[in-house]
């Protein structure tokens, strides 16, 4: 919930989900920065507000490295319907998208239309020359695009990907639209909005030359080894010290997966991963790169989390169901 106070948005009302605790925390300026899901926050603040979002569906399938030979990707501009498809070389398989879907709201777990998986399958046997098996594509996985609305717009394809911000008249802060390639600008440009809505005092904006968390100079990022750990940047030193003091730490998680039992006791201690889905899906890509493979391992990391977290067997358990359940929603089936 918002906080409200004297006519303005104040705060939030946050609950804690693994105790369910509630609590307030207080702030000068609240920022609405949650994607899809901008609109349905807005109506906390003005519930007779008009939608602001178009929300459109992109799906992928990941196949086998042998569809795509070479290192480079492949994009077709223009599809037999007018689309962009994409095969891009991706930890050791191929990524196939994507599609364009107008959906009738946001989802959590947003999955394959029919209309998109038979897109996505025509296109793989036009520009591959065959059709995958249902056991060769490896996870099949959705995402959503908060589009900004256009009057008179027939299609979400034909939307902007600028993005917009927006503020309310209790000074809740809203960014809406915009792609993960423009986050520095979405940042700055939000920011600045905030800054004068609260009346805070105008500093300027650092995120054009804010380097990332694990950052390396690119001379650096050249000589390092090119493997999974490689996009830990310098915090890769750190694993690897890390997984010296305890071999068992260097093993692989899975066969057909790229991730070792290192990286899940590194996302507990240093990422703050709570659950097996955390792990298998956040801190690393095993869900999207290989969902067979990121259920059959789920065992195996839960049992290095309970540990880690001191967790029951109990715990463990539940964990493992609730990420194989999450994981079935991830297979392609005919």
């Amino acid at each position: 919930k918002l906080l409200e106070r004297n006519g303005a948005v104040a705060g939030v009302v946050a609950e804690d989900c693994e105790t369910g605790d509630q609590f307030e925390v207080e702030a000068k300026i609240v920022i609405n920065a949650t994607g899809v899901f901008s609109d349905a926050l807005r109506s906390l603040d003005e519930p007779n507000a008009s939608p602001l979002l178009a929300v459109s569906q992109g799906s992928h399938f990941v196949l086998p490295r042998e569809f795509l030979s070479g290192t480079d990707a492949l994009m077709v501009p223009r599809t037999v319907d007018g689309r962009v498809l994409f095969a891009i070389p991706w930890h050791g398989a191929v990524l196939v998208g994507t599609t364009d879907e107008p959906v009738a709201g946001p989802s959590m777990e947003p999955r394959a239309l029919a209309t998109e998986r038979s897109f996505l399958m025509e296109q793989i046997v036009r520009y591959f020359g065959r059709r995958p098996t249902p056991q060769e594509i490896l996870s099949m996985w959705s995402g959503q695009r908060p589009l900004i609305r256009k009057q008179g717009a027939t299609s979400t394809a034909s939307l902007s990907r600028e993005h917009s911000v927006f503020v309310s008249p209790t000074r809740l802060v809203t960014v809406l639209g915009g792609k993960w390639t423009t986050y520095r600008r979405m940042g700055e440009d939000t920011i600045n909005v905030a800054v004068q809505a609260g009346g805070l005092p105008p500093r300027p904006s650092r995120t054009a030359d804010l380097p990332l968390h694990g950052w390396v100079a690119p001379e650096e990022a050249e000589r390092l080894q090119r493997d999974a750990l490689s996009v830990y940047g310098s915090d890769r030193a750190l694993i690897e010290q890390m997984a010296s003091e305890k071999p068992e730490l260097r093993e692989r998680l899975h066969a057909r997966l790229p991730y070792r039992v290192s990286e899940v006791v590194w996302a507990v201690r240093n990422e703050m991963a709570r659950t097996v889905e955390d792990v298998l899906a956040r801190r690393t890509s095993a869900l999207f790169l290989d969902a067979r493979a990121a259920s059959e391992t789920a065992p195996r990391v839960a049992a290095w989390m309970a540990a880690e977290l001191d967790r029951s067997q109990e715990w463990a358990q539940a964990q493992i169901q609730s990420f194989q359940k999450l994981a079935e929603g991830y297979l392609y089936r005919e």
